[in-house]
């Protein structure tokens, strides 16, 4: 083997131990904050709010959105609570559009790896944009473009969470004569979910550092900055359409990026396809089919590739 095959070697290997404790020291403490500020903002909070708030509360929806680490499929079936719960069309939509891209996680992995400064703008423009689409496409009449059926509530079955008086306390009716359990701690409970949460989590993490330490020790620098770099026109618009098929959570995309840049792939770019892997998919596309009509997920797909472009743009011009 080379001497320049051993260097690359171990150039990423370096790259993957600094990346793997550094990124899951940081979702485990994040994670762990955002699941004790849950404990008093709930989800059904969030939609009491929303719904209470018909047509107004923007900025409510996306700072919501910004507290609930979500990716962008897991965020439907909480979009069919508040359409069930009536919740006002505007702030929904915005709450849709922020949540998977706002979350404390995304924003800690931005800080810890680009900086404050690019986590700040990130985090303005994926707000400004959120907030400004969910304003036009209610002005605009798109609720007209929401299924009828999305309105509806489920049946409920068996004890669940039935409200039935043959399931509310009766243990003899529905289950078991089996002493309750004692009381968790709360504490202990927090930690357990972030654990859980983790552990779903890794192997996108692992994907995204193995996929990046690769970059950064084998994939040269030159060919990077010559199809993604600065000089590059079509470099952002490519990225931002080539991350909605990629589908890659932005735990995975973001230490991918770290080294994309490190390679010299200009930051506007980067953004972009964080962006459009991290605000919409493919999988979350075939789910709000049962959910929207085409025109709404036109419109949807057109608001995410506009705010990873728009992003880019700005990128490139303010810090490059």
């Amino acid at each position: 083997m080379s001497p320049e095959t051993i260097q690359m070697f171990e150039d990423a290997l370096g790259m993957f131990a600094f990346l793997a404790v550094e990124l899951t020291l940081l979702f485990l403490a994040i994670s762990y904050l955002v699941g004790v500020l849950q404990e008093f903002i709930t989800p059904e909070k969030i939609q009491s709010i929303l719904s209470s708030r018909k047509g107004k509360g923007y900025v409510i929806a996306a700072l919501l959105g910004a507290i609930t680490p979500f990716c962008s499929c897991s965020t439907i079936p909480f979009l069919k609570g508040l359409l069930r719960a009536r919740a006002g069309f505007g702030p929904m939509m915005v709450f849709l559009f922020s949540s998977p891209l706002l979350n404390p996680v995304i924003i800690g992995l931005f800080i810890i790896t680009f900086g404050l400064q690019v986590a700040v703008m990130y985090f303005s423009v994926a707000l400004v944009v959120s907030v400004t689409a969910g304003f036009v496409l209610e002005k605009l009449g798109f609720e007209r473009y929401v299924r009828q059926e999305a309105y509806q509530q489920p049946v409920a079955t068996g004890c669940g969470a039935s409200a039935s008086s043959d399931c509310g306390a009766s243990v003899s009716s529905c289950g078991s004569d089996t002493p309750a359990p004692a009381v968790e701690s709360r504490w202990v409970r927090i930690w357990k979910a972030t654990w859980k949460d983790f552990r779903q989590v890794v192997p996108y993490l692992l994907l995204g550092i193995c996929l990046g330490s690769f970059i950064y020790g084998f994939i040269p620098t030159d060919l990077i900055a010559k199809y993604a770099g600065d000089a590059t026109w079509y470099a952002i618009p490519v990225a931002a359409v080539i991350g909605i098929p990629l589908y890659i959570r932005a735990e995975a995309v973001i230490p991918l990026s770290a080294a994309l840049v490190k390679k010299g792939m200009a930051m506007g770019s980067v953004m972009a396809l964080i962006i459009g892997s991290a605000g919409a998919s493919l999988t979350e596309v075939i789910l709000l089919k049962a959910i929207f009509k085409n025109q709404m997920i036109a419109a949807f797909l057109v608001v995410i590739l506009s705010m990873a472009i728009l992003a880019g743009l700005m990128f490139n011009l303010f810090l490059s």
